[in-house]
């Protein structure tokens, strides 16, 4: 398969091993009931494997419904996935799941969502600081919120719950290019990124006059409570919900989601360098 063939949102790609894992949500399922995650591997992130069902839905699973933006981590020697879920009964959370695998089978490794319970909550993403402490990104979601939100949470070492209360980063009408005459204001998508230099960054997405859009921001402080500056976006043609990654010959490379439309969404991969201590395309 290539790139053309694979309908998910929110690719995220883990390089393990001489190879590259790419995981998303299933295009078919973003907005009905949904079953499962599948993963696609690939030697040379042109040609993927069919797709590899990671996780399967398990029996009186408390969530059924819109299962979205898994990401995968190496952490301990074991893989830890974030995924959201969501079911008429409960609030959209972030759940954590467990392998010994990066092909799976993902099993549940908390009871529940990790984000506050009586929260909306979407799209969380694993950073650990310079003293390595293990934290949860997440998106407050403008459907409860109105003005979408991030906030940084931490996490107990082994992962299994809060291990403290969820800090504000930022809103997302905060950036100076927002459009202010919206009603609502999208966060979606967290992902930190640090520079060779020790910048911390984070890229999130929204929605603009442009479409979907993948903006940047960057923590004066270079910690994650830190004041977060915004930056012009990174990529603003409907496209969106990315993520880093260096493949194996040290090229860089952020992968998105484009078109922001249903059924129509396919991984795009985008080379990206550090230039002057940001991320820009490359030969920009």
């Amino acid at each position: 398969m290539n790139f053309s063939d694979i309908n998910i949102r929110d690719p995220f790609v883990l390089v393990e091993n001489g190879k590259y894992y790419l995981y998303g949500t299933r295009g078919k399922t973003t907005w009905t009931k949904a079953y499962g995650l599948d993963v696609y591997v690939s030697d040379d992130l042109e040609n993927w494997s069919d797709p590899i069902e990671c996780f399967s839905l398990p029996e009186n699973f408390w969530a059924d419904k819109e299962i979205w933006a898994p990401e995968v981590y190496k952490y301990k020697n074991n893989f830890y996935m974030f995924v959201s879920f969501r079911s008429d009964s409960r609030n959209r959370g972030t759940q954590i799941l467990k392998s010994d695998s990066p092909e799976g089978p993902f099993l549940p490794f908390t009871e529940g969502p990790v984000t506050p319970e009586d929260w909306v909550c979407l799209d969380g993403t694993f950073y650990i600081d310079n003293d390595g402490k293990p934290y949860m990104v997440f998106c407050h979601e403008w459907v409860q919120t109105i003005d979408g939100e991030i906030h940084a949470m931490p996490l107990t070492d082994d992962l299994s719950a809060p291990a403290g209360e969820p800090i504000l980063l930022f809103k997302a009408s905060e950036p100076f290019w927002a459009d202010k005459s919206r009603d609502t204001f999208v966060t979606d998508g967290p992902f930190i990124y640090r520079t060779k230099n020790g910048k911390l960054m984070m890229i999130w997405s929204t929605s603009t006059q442009s479409g979907y859009t993948q903006a940047i921001a960057v923590s004066d402080s270079g910690k994650i409570d830190g004041e977060w500056i915004h930056q012009k976006p990174l990529f603003d043609k409907d496209g969106g919900h990315g993520m880093i990654f260096d493949d194996l010959n040290g090229k860089k490379f952020l992968i998105l989601h484009s078109p922001n439309e249903y059924l129509l969404e396919r991984p795009v991969l985008i080379e990206i360098e550090e230039k002057d201590d940001m991320l820009i395309l490359k030969g920009e």
